[in-house]
């Protein structure tokens, strides 16, 4: 457990396990935190990787009051703290929005990174436009505000109920929520930022092997965009978990977790 503390005094929260393979960057969906990764870090760690997961700008442990809460600015921490901690070449895996967020830090990396891992990512866009069919509408991402300040609790219980597509159990969606229910009134501006972002040139340029993981019954992020950032990048490949929603790694976690070690061991 430890603190990356930033130029005007606010922190960004990471925990940091040693292992003798392939270090594993986890970059958590927009509003939660590195806990969601905690059955994918114990299963790493038995396998002997070093993993550090990282706490966004406003959400978990990390300070709740900054002023920039961008995906560039989210990336922007990865990078300084993979720099800051010597980290050998690393794989980066972003859910959801830590998605847009890895890649843009693996962009910045460069050498540093050995890998990318996208899980259900809102990458390379999350809205539509003239040119990509697939995604929600720009005008629904910029209504969340209202959305949320209209009841954040039934807003936030409903969220957590829509991300599995498999039965998880009350326990689980309530411990999603409770998480959800952390992140500080300011975080609700790196989802707004999706509506704008674009990372199809990024993806298309990447020389490092991709992952793109896919739950074909994910109603979150559209399952095409997945497999279309899987195919765009020159080194990608597509894992689609058919039956299940937003989150494979708590759906069907062992299967997640193999995954991830032989992308990793085919490095």
């Amino acid at each position: 457990m430890a603190y990356h503390q930033l130029s005007d005094g606010r922190r960004v929260y990471f925990e940091h396990y040693a292992g003798t393979k392939t270090p594993f960057v986890l970059s958590h969906g927009w509003g939660m935190s590195s806990t969601i990764w905690v059955d994918v870090i114990e299963r790493l760690l038995k396998a002997g990787h070093e993993v550090l997961a990282i706490d966004h700008r406003g959400c978990g442990k990390s300070d709740r009051d900054f002023d920039d809460v961008s995906i560039s600015a989210l990336a922007g921490d990865i990078v300084d703290i993979v720099t800051a901690r010597n980290l050998r070449p690393a794989i980066l895996n972003g859910w959801s929005l830590g998605g847009a967020v890895v890649v843009e830090a693996v962009d910045r990396l460069g050498a540093a990174a050995a890998g990318l891992v996208l899980t259900c990512a809102a990458s390379p866009r999350y809205v539509q436009a003239d040119d990509f069919p697939y995604g929600g509408q720009r005008a629904d991402v910029l209504g969340m505000p209202d959305a949320i300040l209209a009841n954040r609790a039934t807003f936030f219980r409903g969220l957590s109920e829509g991300v599995c597509a498999k039965d998880v159990g009350q326990p689980t969606i309530e411990w999603m929520t409770a998480m959800f229910m952390e992140a500080g009134p300011t975080s609700i501006q790196s989802l707004l930022n999706l509506a704008d972002i674009d990372q199809r040139a990024i993806l298309s340029n990447l020389s490092i092997p991709v992952l793109s993981i896919v739950g074909g019954k994910d109603v979150v992020v559209q399952p095409e965009i997945g497999e279309l950032a899987g195919k765009m990048a020159p080194k990608g490949q597509v894992a689609r978990f058919e039956d299940c929603g937003h989150a494979p790694f708590i759906e069907e976690g062992d299967l997640y977790v193999e995954k991830l070690l032989a992308f990793a061991g085919a490095l």
